[in-house]
Order: structure tokens, then C-alpha cells, then sequence
């Protein structure tokens, strides 16, 4: 059974921006010790999510634009349940006062 190689972010970024100068993407994959397709996928990746290409094990690539609506998505759960916990609070206090 082969094991999965993996590779760093920086290497995945340095073999992008090599194939930019490059004409041969098949020559330089062979340099780089990877398969064309390997590489191909990676220039792809970079080119649909830029910066937030190869975000490591278990996260979603994203783009910015993906990544902001995430976190506002996130901060509104987040107003949203603590409405409703000031709501029940308020429930249970108007009932004391009675």
C-alpha cells in the first residue's frame, strides 16, 4: 500500500508561482518530484481561491469573499442566540415581579 505524500503550503505556493515562468508544466512537475496532474490542480486551485488555496488538513478552501460571508454567518448565530437567552431572561423576570 503506497502512503499519501504530502507537502507543505510554502512548496505548493513556490511550485505555483514557478509554473507562472514556466512553458513546460510536465518538465517542471518531473523537477519538482511531482505528477503533472498534481501540479495542474494546484494552479487551478490558486487561480479560483488565490490566497485561500491550501488552507491544510480538514479546511475548507475558500475564497475571501466565502471566508467573510462564514464569519458573519457565524457572528449572526452567535446575536441570535444570545437573543433569545435575554429573551427567556426577560420571560422569567416579568414573571417574578407579578
Amino acid at each position: 500500500m503506497k502512503t499519501r505524500k504530502k507537502y507543505d503550503v510554502a512548496f505548493k505556493e513556490r511550485a505555483v508561482q514557478l509554473s507562472k515562468e514556466r512553458k513546460n508544466l510536465s518538465e517542471l512537475a518531473r523537477e519538482l518530484g511531482i505528477y503533472p496532474a498534481q501540479l495542474y490542480k494546484w494552479c487551478k486551485e490558486e487561480k479560483e481561491f488565490g490566497a485561500g488555496s491550501f488552507p491544510g488538513n480538514g479546511n475548507l478552501k475558500q475564497t475571501p469573499e466565502q471566508e467573510r460571508i462564514s464569519t458573519l454567518e457565524k457572528k449572526l448565530k452567535d446575536a441570535e442566540l444570545e437573543r433569545d437567552i435575554l429573551k427567556k431572561a426577560i420571560g422569567i423576570f416579568s414573571k417574578s415581579d407579578r
